[in-house]
């Protein structure tokens, strides 16, 4: 399973990255990865005109879009739209962090899962 990844550099820029999830266990029910920590979740509504300026995130954590996307844009630049059904891990809690911005004209429903 590949999910995407928001860091900051050393020099406070944040970048993606595509991470790989690997899978250690397959069984009748399919196949799992490793258990990762968590610390908490958050459900969350946003509305379609949800459009936020340049903003750390608020703690280490990932986003996993049940039934719209958002388009995030790293401070280098890179812009990606994060569908219904993918997942990001958001790590950029320092520097200058991302751009958050509603797509389809529709609400989004989202999990945060915090692991700090």
């Amino acid at each position: 399973m590949k999910i995407h990844r928001l860091y900051t550099d050393a020099q406070g820029e944040s970048h993606f990255t595509t991470e790989d999830i690997a899978y250690v266990e397959t069984g009748p029910a399919g196949r799992l990865s490793q258990r990762l920590p968590a610390t908490g979740i958050i459900f969350r509504e946003v509305p379609p005109t949800y459009d936020l300026d340049w903003h750390p995130a608020p703690r280490r954590q990932y986003i996993i879009n049940l039934d719209n996307g958002v388009q995030i844009t790293a401070s280098d630049g890179e812009a990606r739209v994060i569908n219904a059904g993918e997942v990001i891990l958001v790590e950029d809690t320092t520097g200058k962090g991302h751009l958050s911005k509603a797509i389809n004209d529709r609400l989004r429903h989202c999990i945060f899962v915090a692991i700090d």
